[in-house]
């Protein structure tokens, strides 16, 4: 996984109103969750932008809410690449991964970024792109390759999870497919639906005609 380097500074303020100022600076509101996990009830201090979440009657876990300039994660948020971000924030670098955006759905602006801190002793859950490989022979008899899943999601340690999963499709035939069932990456727990069609190689006209002939 690439890294990618990232300022950002804590939101001390919350509120529509607040958000409103920030995203009129050209800045976006997010949160970085996945913190550590205190006991309740917890008499600690908290650092700017923390906040106590609690998880049940036991037990609770700190997570900040922060903001970043835009066009600091411009290069972060259009791509379909995964980075290792290394989050500099209240003098120091957490690790972290990016999560979840929301966009405005008129305008297609970052209105919010979800950013999970890491670990790496403790598994986590991210979408990977697919990548095709090889040459099917369905397509060689005149089929169409279809990638119905561009990306699956994987359970793993952030240091084990790989930019891309590579799905080689050279023993793939006409009419056959791909499920997430049938696919198997050391280290990584595939968490789709074992009968979910990633890749297929559809039959076409031309294939068709060609089967008929043969007959």
């Amino acid at each position: 996984m690439k890294t990618f380097e990232l300022k950002a500074e804590p939101r001390k303020e919350l509120g529509k109103k607040a958000v409103k100022a920030i995203r009129k600076e050209g800045k976006i509101p997010a949160v970085l969750n996945g913190g550590k996990l205190v006991e309740l009830p917890y008499n600690g201090a908290l650092e700017a932008g923390e906040k106590l979440v609690e998880l049940d009657a036991k037990r609770g876990m700190i997570t900040t809410d922060i903001i970043v300039n835009t066009e600091d994660v411009r290069k972060l948020i259009y791509t379909p690449e995964i980075f290792e971000i290394n989050l500099e924030l209240n003098g120091r670098t957490r690790k972290a991964v990016m999560k979840e955006i929301a966009f405005q759905p008129v305008k297609d602006t970052v209105m919010h970024i979800d950013f999970l801190e890491v670990y790496p002793d403790k598994p986590i859950v991210m979408e990977v792109p697919v990548r095709i490989e090889g040459h099917a022979e369905g397509v060689k008899a005149g089929g169409k390759l279809q990638l119905s899943m561009r990306k699956l999601k994987v359970k793993a340690v952030y240091t084990e999870i790989p930019e891309q999963l590579i799905v080689n499709v050279d023993k793939l035939g006409l009419g056959q497919s791909l499920a997430v069932g049938d696919l198997h990456y050391e280290g990584l727990e595939l968490m789709n639906a074992k009968n979910a069609v990633v890749c297929a190689v559809q039959l076409t006209r031309a294939a068709r005609g060609a089967a008929a002939k043969a007959e």
